[in-house]
């Protein structure tokens, strides 16, 4: 009877199936607790298991239960504590052992997308690009007595948080319980993980003397967008160099200075055919890539791939229920965002199969996130009833070359036109039409009337 139902999802819904499994991988208890014992300071283990924690939580933020009540609700004969306990462990989660859990995971994930071969070729040939960007998270319900008496937007914390692009997975956060802090507190751990042969591409708001230096420090390359604060001095002038669809490409050599350290750069600015939304009619990027390397118009090319860490917030925002406005506590509240993360991660490893079967130029751009989680929240729960969850158990020790090879039959089942995006179509221009006058002796009218012409 189980080869049956299960055969049945299977040609129904494949990507039910891949994300269920993948799930079941990533979320494993015993893993998840080896992680939680690691990294913990403060918190430890009672009654609650950190991985019970952890998936109770998945099932609000990949928006199959619609609150942390009533996920604790389904959930509360298996959990076997009070609701009180729930919140407790989760408004104590330390920041340490959320970055821990989607650092390690987002490993293990990364090895399966290798596995079949869903990578996206690199950037910039003979680096590895990372590309960082900053997330500030919404501001939370007044629910904490300290937070009773104010009118202002209560915010629960910020993160930086790093992208692979080959992988297309969000593989480090930085997180930051204070929600008014400067990005800039958080650089030095950033610099800490950087590593020798890497390239890091990031905004303005990173481009900062000690960010630089510390990134050149490290044997790694970087391309910044220019802050109007930073202090260099011309080494040359800027000359005209290259012709792109976007504008024109100058670039000069500059020099940079922190204490006795110098370092030369080259700054390279893309005058704009068309200024941007925000009124800016160029780009200037700093970098300490050779030129041969990397040539100013390439430099330009690479750092509007910055776009990708966008999208990526954007598809967790979309599609995950990451910002819980009820969970007031800093901890608790990058605690959900990192579990969003690690389900964006899960779609990222999903996407990769598909790519490679039916290819990465057209699962990246035609893909639809939103339809592939739609299919998930609408199947999830009657799959785990008709398949219960200890017969997934099997996914989560398959060795990483069966579980690749099961995920790429699945792929090959997908109906694509199924999650497939809405083509783009030119908007019209609309004729600005005159509002009617509000007649107080007619508050109200009839819809079918006016429609037949009565």
């Amino acid at each position: 009877m189980l080869g049956e139902v299960f055969t049945a999802f299977v040609e129904q819904s494949p990507v039910s199936v891949m994300m269920r499994a993948l799930m079941e991988r990533i979320f494993r208890p015993e893993r998840l607790d080896e992680i939680f014992e690691t990294h913990a300071k403060v918190q430890y283990t009672r009654e609650l298991l950190f991985s019970t924690l952890v998936n109770l939580m998945s099932l609000v933020v990949c928006g199959i239960q619609p609150s942390v009540n009533a996920a604790y609700k389904a959930k509360a004969a298996e959990i076997n504590v009070n609701r009180s306990a729930v919140y407790q462990k989760l408004n104590g989660v330390e920041t340490q052992v959320s970055a821990a859990l989607l650092r390690e995971t987002a490993a293990e994930l990364g090895q399966l997308i290798q596995q079949m071969g869903g990578s996206s070729p690199p950037l910039l040939a003979g680096y590895e690009t990372q590309v960082l960007d900053g997330n500030a998270l919404a501001a939370t319900e007044h629910r904490l007595k300290v937070l009773q008496t104010v009118s202002a937007a209560p915010l629960p914390g910020k993160s930086l948080v790093v992208l692979d692009p080959v992988s297309r997975l969000a593989v480090d956060i930085f997180p930051c319980e204070d929600g008014h802090a400067q990005e800039r507190r958080l650089f030095s751990q950033v610099i800490d993980t950087v590593e020798a042969g890497q390239l890091w591409i990031a905004d303005r708001n990173m481009c900062t003397l000690a960010f630089l230096m510390g990134i050149a420090g490290r044997q790694a390359a970087f391309i910044v967008r220019e802050h109007q604060n930073l202090p260099w001095q011309a080494l040359g002038t800027l000359e005209r160099v290259g012709q792109r669809e976007a504008g024109e490409v100058w670039e000069q050599p500059i020099e940079i200075q922190q204490g006795e350290e110098t370092l030369t750069l080259r700054r390279t600015v893309l005058r704009l055919a068309r200024p941007t939304r925000h009124g800016n009619d160029e780009i200037v990027c700093l970098t300490n890539l050779p030129t041969p390397d990397a040539g100013a118009t390439l430099v330009v090319q690479l750092y509007r791939e910055r776009w990708q860490v966008e999208g990526l917030f954007l598809s967790v925002t979309r599609n995950f229920d990451g910002e819980i406005k009820t969970l007031a506590y800093p901890q608790a509240a990058l605690f959900s965002f990192t579990l969003a993360l690690m389900a964006y991660n899960i779609l990222a490893t999903l996407k990769a199969a598909l790519a490679s079967v039916h290819g990465v130029g057209k699962i990246e751009a035609a893909l639809s996130d939103f339809y592939v989680v739609n299919e998930l929240q609408g199947t999830y729960q009657g799959m785990m009833i008709a398949i219960p969850p200890h017969l997934w158990q099997g996914f989560a020790g398959m060795p990483v070359v069966e579980l690749a090879d099961f995920l790429q039959v699945l792929a090959a089942k997908v109906k694509l036109k199924r999650f497939l995006k809405a083509p783009p179509q030119k908007k019209k221009k609309k004729k600005k039409k005159s509002s009617p006058k509000y007649d107080p002796k007619h508050p109200h009218v009839s819809t079918a009337k006016l429609l037949s012409g009565d």
